[in-house]
C-alpha cells in the first residue's frame, strides 16, 4: 500500500476546511462508507439529468455488496482512493487504464471521483484528482467521461486543466436517453 498523500487546502478553502485531509488507497473495510458517498454523489449531482426513479431506487447496502466483491477481485489495475478528514472518508476516486472495448489504450482513465455531498466545496475532489494523476506515471493522457448537462462538473474539470476532446457517449437510464461528453488531460512524466 502508497504512502497516505497529505493535500493543502486550494486557494480560498483554508477557511471551510477542519483538519488535514489525507488521501490514500482504499480498503476493503472502506466499501460500505464509499458506496454511501457514491449513491448519495449520483442522487445529489444527477437530480434533473436522469430520472428521479432511477435515482431514488439506487440502494447503498446493494451498492457496497458489489463493491465489496469486485475489490476482493480486483487485479490491482483500478486504483480506489479515499479521501479522510479528522478519521472520516468524505470522498473517493478511483482511476486505472483507458477502457476502449477489447482494445488496450496508452491512457489512464478517471473512473469515479465522488465527495459526501454535505463536504462539496472544501477541497476533497480537488485533493483525489490530484492524487488520481500523480498515481499515473507513463500515461501520457488521462480521460475522463462526465454527464453533458453535469455543469459543474464540468467546471471542476475545465478549472483541473481538463478539456472536452470532442468524444460524446450516449446512455440509457430508465428510458431516458442521457449524454456523456469525454474530458481529456495531458500528464506530465
Amino acid at each position: 500500500m502508497s504512502d497516505p498523500v497529505r493535500t493543502a487546502a486550494p486557494d480560498g478553502f483554508a477557511e471551510r476546511l477542519v483538519g488535514a485531509l489525507t488521501v490514500r488507497e482504499m480498503t476493503l473495510a472502506d466499501c460500505g462508507r464509499v458506496s454511501e458517498i457514491r449513491v448519495r454523489g449520483w442522487q445529489h449531482a444527477y437530480r434533473g439529468l436522469m430520472p428521479d426513479s432511477y435515482l431514488d431506487g439506487l440502494d447503498v447496502a446493494a451498492d457496497a455488496e458489489r463493491r465489496r466483491a469486485r475489490f476482493a477481485e480486483g487485479d490491482g489495475s483500478v486504483v480506489n482512493l479515499v479521501a479522510e478528514r479528522d478519521g472520516r472518508v468524505l470522498g473517493w476516486a478511483a482511476h486505472g487504464p483507458y477502457r476502449d472495448g477489447d482494445a488496450a489504450a496508452p491512457d489512464a482513465e478517471l473512473y469515479a471521483l465522488y465527495v459526501d455531498p454535505a463536504h462539496l466545496g472544501g477541497g476533497i475532489g480537488r485533493g483525489l484528482l490530484a492524487a488520481s494523476v500523480e498515481r499515473c506515471p507513463g500515461y501520457p493522457r488521462m480521460l475522463l467521461w462526465v454527464l453533458r448537462h453535469n455543469t459543474s462538473a464540468r467546471r471542476f474539470y475545465e478549472r483541473a486543466g481538463f478539456r472536452p476532446d470532442g468524444a460524446e457517449e450516449p446512455f440509457e437510464v430508465d428510458g431516458t436517453a442521457v449524454s456523456e461528453v469525454r474530458y481529456a488531460a495531458t500528464l506530465d512524466g
